[in-house]
This record gives C-alpha cells, sequence and structure tokens, in this order.
C-alpha cells in the first residue's frame, strides 16, 4: 500500500473532494508508476483518477461506522508520536539538511 493514501473514512469533519481527488492520484500513480504521465498518457491518467474518485467517493458514502468519528487533530498527533518513535526525537531527513 502506498504510504501517502491516508484512511478517508469516518472523520469529523467529513471528508472533502479535493482529499478524495489527491489519495486517487497517489493510487493512479502507484499502480501505473507514473509520478506525472507522458502527453500520450496524460488524458487516461487523468480520467482514471476522476473515475477512482467517483468510486471512492461513492464507497465512503455507503460505509456505516459504529464508531466514532476521528479528529484530524488526533490523528495528527498519533502520526507526530510514530515519527518520534521511529526517528528516535530526530527530525525528519529533508530537514536535517538545513
Amino acid at each position: 500500500m502506498c504510504r501517502n493514501i491516508k484512511t478517508l473514512f469516518n472523520f469529523e469533519p467529513p471528508v472533502t473532494d479535493s482529499e478524495i481527488w489527491a489519495a486517487s492520484l497517489q493510487f493512479v500513480r502507484k499502480i501505473s508508476g507514473y509520478n506525472k504521465p507522458s502527453k500520450a498518457n496524460e488524458t487516461v491518467f487523468f480520467s482514471a483518477v476522476d473515475e477512482v474518485a467517483m468510486i471512492s467517493k461513492h464507497l465512503l458514502a455507503s460505509l456505516e461506522s459504529t464508531t466514532a468519528p476521528k479528529t484530524r487533530q488526533e490523528q495528527a498527533a498519533k502520526a507526530r508520536a510514530r515519527a518520534v518513535r521511529r526517528f528516535g526525537g530526530q527530525l525528519p531527513s529533508e530537514d536535517r539538511r538545513k
């Protein structure tokens, strides 16, 4: 699974269309192997992104949950805690270059 694709279900406030599209773009990039498609493949690439986004939006609207919705702040705090455990309190590599 691509690490950049985040869980979008059961959040408060609900997921936006742009978040769904961004996850769909990451998915299509992963399975196609293209970060940026060539001009010859651009139309079918972005058509696939739009179709995956449409299907994902339908899926998210159809799912049901018995648990309380998650908040983005709680998830961000959990991600920061994982980063501290993973990197031992050091900054990620892009910040260490400074």
